[in-house]
């Protein structure tokens, strides 16, 4: 008899699982595209084929806003898709003015484990129901055991897991579907209970009848049957169905026999067999009993008897469940064993196969060695010859290096003592500089005007950049490049032909109280240091990177002719990658805030690092500032609308518009990417040359304009006290 019951709830069992895994799911609908996308996601993913799909959609209170019409009007397209699918459809309409509240009120009592809803759309949720996201408040409101699904395009676009197990169980409510067990209960309504005991005492047919109709209730449908989500009641519960079923009194009434078998079911439905069957037993004993005490002492008996018999069922129903945990255990084990069993073995299949790799690779690898040592072997001698030859021709080189040195014509060799002289002793009346390399002095050599750079003992690879000015500028001669006049190497003296004007620093920030440089004269001093960095860059047999420009190395002469100085860190650049690849330098060089960031961060050395050093300085040249965050500045003038404001305020007669072509020249040559900036060539210094010949025909204008006694035609002049 056990093990029948057990089959019946095991039937049961699966029953009701597939029917809560229907009831667990709802989607929440409405008349958007993304309702339909949600249910057709939810039919694809979450149910069956035969399974019943439940929409759930919220009305305004009191159904003024949508009618009876309009509703079925929105479940037609749903029906037909359940029609086609082969499932039911269950339609649920909820009355409230809160859609998320109704939607998870609806949830929890309903035993759901899954809403899914379409994403919000802008003209549905906000201007019907005045929820500026119903999805969003769903994920937010909806319980720790219950999964969110949001639906856009057939995707899941949100998913709010659940973070806890159902508090409950996973099968739906109490339902009493069951004919039987309706009839039953309007029987006890209308207190006929009395005329069915009587029924059931009066006949043995009648009472195997009744245990007939019990038995059929217990094999019915588990969808049309009472639920419950435990094996086994309480102990209390269990003692008060025994004082219901078998009461001391012989005035036992069968609608206390009614409320025993819900309790019955209540606790186990198999166990609805057994407390029938007894209550049904006592009924014909006590029919065949003589006396009152015998029907109690009958009575106790049947009590103890049953309370002895619901033990042993349930204690064999957990001996079950043990066995059949116990059994899935075992089960999963042996799956587990048999996989690594498997992986066990496909690991050593792999473990030989590369080992019999690894053979072959050792055995390539030893060919190769032997082959390797070979070579190495020839590749040694042709070293060594190789090595003597190049150790000869270098002492030919060094004996025909210190011969050209001694006799060389490209510049003149002056004595430290001619330096002494033309310098009075190095004295600091004549100092007119300092750099990181040295002092600078003016002089007077073979009668000219000479500016005397001196190596200091303690510049830091001083000796190399002097080295370097010497070969670069006594092989070059330009008109924007400084002339050196001469050197003593011996000494770390440099000889160049004397600037009246002193550098463009010194003149843009007006050192010595000198007058502020026309606007015509800055476009003229730009366009001679773009022709000078140009002549650079296409020097011969190699192009020649300046490395180091900003306006404390452009030098002007007494016309105010703009020249290149300080050549010391110049580097020759290999004319394969002079414009399209890179010249990697193992150590930057330069001066803050003008060197090239890219070339900074990369080393990598090609023209176009001078052109941001140009950008830099061009835009000094037309705002007289200091060139930290000068890009910055001037960008944020140009957006604003006040370019004119950052302009050099001692310049009163700015040509506004030109000023702004030259500002966003400057900006292009100072991009961090050095494929954004323009060409030295082609764009920069065409545009260039046009704004100088605009200032020439500015100061064209202006001479001609003057007066007549005007004693110099020069728009712009300094005198020798003046620097």
């Amino acid at each position: 008899m056990f093990a029948s019951a057990f089959a019946v709830s095991s039937s049961y069992s699966a029953e009701q699982e597939a029917t809560a895994r229907d009831s667990s799911v709802i989607v929440a609908v409405d008349r958007d595209k993304n309702s339909q996308q949600a249910a057709k996601w939810a039919v694809d993913k979450l149910l069956s084929r035969g399974s019943t799909l439940t929409l759930v959609h919220v009305r305004a209170e009191g159904g003024k806003d949508e009618g009876d019409a309009e509703i079925t009007q929105l479940f037609i397209s749903f029906r037909g898709y359940c029609a086609r699918k082969g499932m039911h459809l269950k339609e649920v309409i909820l009355d409230n003015s809160d859609i998320s509240k109704a939607i998870i009120e609806y949830a929890t009592s309903n035993a759901i484990t899954d809403i899914v809803v379409g994403a919000s759309t802008k003209n549905t949720f906000i201007r019907r129901f005045r929820n500026p996201d119903v999805p969003t408040c769903l994920m937010k409101m909806a319980p720790d055991y219950c999964t969110v699904h949001v639906i856009h395009k057939v995707k899941a676009i949100q998913v709010k897991a659940a973070k806890s197990p159902a508090p409950f169980a996973t099968l739906p409510p109490k339902q009493y579907s069951q004919p039987i067990i309706e009839s039953d209960a309007s029987r006890a309504s209308r207190g006929d209970w009395k005329k069915t005991s009587h029924s059931h005492t009066s006949s043995p047919m009648a009472s195997r009848n009744s245990v007939d109709r019990l038995s059929a209730y217990a094999k019915a449908p588990s969808r049309d049957r009472p639920l419950t989500g435990a094996r086994t009641a309480p102990q209390k519960d269990f003692d008060d169905y025994i004082d219901f079923i078998a009461p001391p009194r012989p005035s036992v009434t069968r609608s206390s026999f009614s409320d025993d078998i819900d309790l019955a079911m209540s606790m186990e439905l198999p166990s609805i067999d057994f407390a029938e069957s007894m209550e049904l037993s006592s009924a014909m004993s006590m029919e065949s009993l003589s006396s009152a005490g015998d029907v109690e002492a009958e009575m106790r008996r049947l009590r103890l008897e049953l309370k002895q018999t619901m033990e042993m069922y349930n204690s064999a129903c957990k001996e079950a469940i043990d066995a059949k945990q116990k059994t899935a255990q075992m089960h999963q084990m042996k799956m587990e064993e048999s996989k690594k069993f498997q992986e066990l073995r496909n690991a050593e299949e792999e473990a030989l196969a590369l080992v019999q790799m690894e053979k072959a690779k050792c055995r390539a690898a030893l060919e190769a060695a032997e082959a390797a040592q070979k070579i190495a072997e020839l590749e040694a001698q042709k070293r060594l010859r190789a090595e003597w030859k190049a150790k000869r021709e270098a002492e030919d080189r060094k004996k025909a290096t210190d011969a050209l040195n001694k006799n060389d014509l490209r510049y003149r060799r002056y004595s430290i003592d001619d330096i002494e002289a033309a310098t009075h002793k190095f004295d600091k009346a004549l100092k007119i500089g300092e750099g990181g390399y040295g002092p600078v002095y003016k002089a007077v050599l073979d009668h000219t005007n000479v500016a005397i750079k001196i190596l200091r003992p303690d510049a830091s690879q001083g000796r190399k950049q002097f080295q370097q000015e010497i070969e670069v500028l006594s092989c070059m001669r330009h008109p924007n490049m400084v002339l050196l006049l001469g050197a003593c190497p011996e000494y770390g003296c440099l000889v160049y032909e004397y600037m009246d004007y002193g550098s463009l620093e010194d003149r843009l920030c007006r050192r010595g109280k000198t007058l502020p440089i026309p606007w015509s004269v800055r476009f003229r001093i730009a366009a001679d240091i773009a022709t000078g960095l140009l002549f650079l860059h296409q020097a011969r047999p190699e192009p020649l990177v300046h490395r180091d420009l900003k306006p404390a190395n452009i030098l002007l002469d007494h016309n105010f002719v703009s020249k290149i100085s300080d050549v010391g860190l110049a580097r020759l650049v290999p004319q394969s990658a002079a414009d399209v690849t890179q010249y990697r330098m193992t150590s930057t060089a330069g001066t803050f805030c003008y060197i090239d960031p890219e070339y900074q961060q990369t080393g990598m050395l090609t023209t176009k690092s001078d052109i941001y050093s140009l950008g830099i300085m061009l835009l000094q040249i037309i705002t007289a500032r200091s060139p930290m965050g000068l890009t910055h500045h001037v960008e944020n003038a140009i957006e604003r609308g006040t370019f004119q404001e950052i302009l050099d305020q001692t310049v009163t007669d700015w040509p506004v518009e030109e000023a702004l072509e030259f500002a966003k020249l400057a900006l292009r040559c100072a991009e961090l990417r050095k494929k954004d900036r323009p060409d030295l060539g082609k764009e920069i210094l065409p545009e260039l040359n046009r704004l100088r010949n605009l200032g020439h025909e500015y100061e064209a204008s202006q001479v001609s304009s003057a007066s007549t006694n005007c004693s110099s035609s020069a728009p712009y002049s300094f005198s020798n006290d003046d620097i």
